[in-house]
């Protein structure tokens, strides 16, 4: 089995391309307390559905989170979603098809929260993720915290 490639954003926070059922296991041994699936299921042929993570989650022991985006993009629902199981504590790994849209919407979420757009964009870089298209959003929700 070859280990899902995780990406750290914070000391709380990771995100990650698709995960298997089978990882989750290992993935509760690497410290994580929670799993937030964002793609929807049948995004593309092949990938394990929620149910199947869901499941895998629980019989590891983890908590688990669906906050699908699609191709429409965020919208405030998913941000305070995701917020929520940030408050919640973690570490939390949130996946999608590659990490991008994980690592978005934990920085739209963060910033809504009050975060730093800076720091954000900051952490996301050292992830290998450019948040630039969504930096003015990010600046637009921190400012009207």
């Amino acid at each position: 089995m070859t280990r899902p490639t995780i990406h750290r954003l914070t000391d709380t926070v990771s995100v990650a391309p698709q995960i298997d059922p089978a990882d989750l296991a290992d993935l509760k041994a690497r410290g994580f307390v929670a799993i937030v699936n964002n793609r929807p299921d049948d995004e593309e042929p092949g990938q394990p559905t929620g149910a199947a993570v869901r499941a895998a989650a629980g019989a590891a022991g983890l908590d688990y989170h669906e906050i699908p985006v699609t191709h429409a993009g965020f919208g405030h629902h998913q941000l305070d979603a995701m917020a929520a199981v940030l408050s919640d504590g973690g570490p939390v790994l949130a996946y999608c098809r590659s990490g991008t849209r994980s690592c978005n919407l934990w920085a739209l979420a963060e910033a809504k929260r009050g975060g730093d757009p800076d720091a954000l964009v900051r952490a996301a870089a050292g992830a290998g993720y450019d948040l630039s298209g969504i930096r003015p959003t990010l600046d637009a929700l921190a400012t009207a915290k």
